[in-house]
């Protein structure tokens, strides 16, 4: 909680409000494109795409996401900076997916499925899935990181079932 009020006084989040601006996603994410899981995303395209891929920095998000209206992505500094680098690292390949997607003209917030349901999360888990057994993480690992505040116990159940990890 210190942390948060030490970071953000008010002159800065009203700064932060008025002034959105983006920033080249591999001025900030140096050497992503040389990575398996990343190049397995885009294939051929993957230069390509990250050349072109914005990064938005908002404390207002929880961890990042892609803004589903411009496909860029969208990431809390505090989170990047703080955040559990394996799970950064993760979050990432999982966000990429989501621009791929969003590339591919795919509903990303399909609201006929609950999030543990819905296909494109499905599939973005899948490939943060492949990566963490790839680092040999432990289904009990797996877990951990599938965790979210916005799903319940079931619903994780649910999204591990279908991710094939055991829970």
């Amino acid at each position: 909680m210190f942390l948060i009020v030490k970071i953000f006084r008010l002159d800065t989040l009203f700064r932060l409000r008025v002034s959105v601006s983006t920033h080249a996603f591999l001025d900030y994410f140096k050497g992503v494109e040389k990575v398996q899981a990343v190049q397995r995303i885009f294939q051929g395209e993957c230069k390509k795409v990250l050349r072109n891929l914005r990064v938005e920095f908002s404390p207002f998000v929880g961890y990042m996401g892609v803004n589903g209206s411009n496909g860029h992505l969208i990431v809390n500094p505090i989170y990047l900076k703080y955040g559990n680098r394996l799970d950064v690292y993760l979050d990432i390949i999982h966000e990429l997916v989501h621009v791929q997607q969003f590339l591919a003209g795919r509903e990303l917030f399909d609201s006929n499925y609950s999030y543990a349901q819905r296909p494109t999360e499905i599939e973005a888990y899948k490939h943060t899935v492949d990566e963490a057994r790839r680092l040999h993480l432990s289904d009990e690992q797996i877990c951990e990181y599938l965790k979210t505040p916005w799903m319940s116990l079931s619903d994780l159940k649910q999204l591990a079932n279908a991710l094939d990890v055991v829970c």
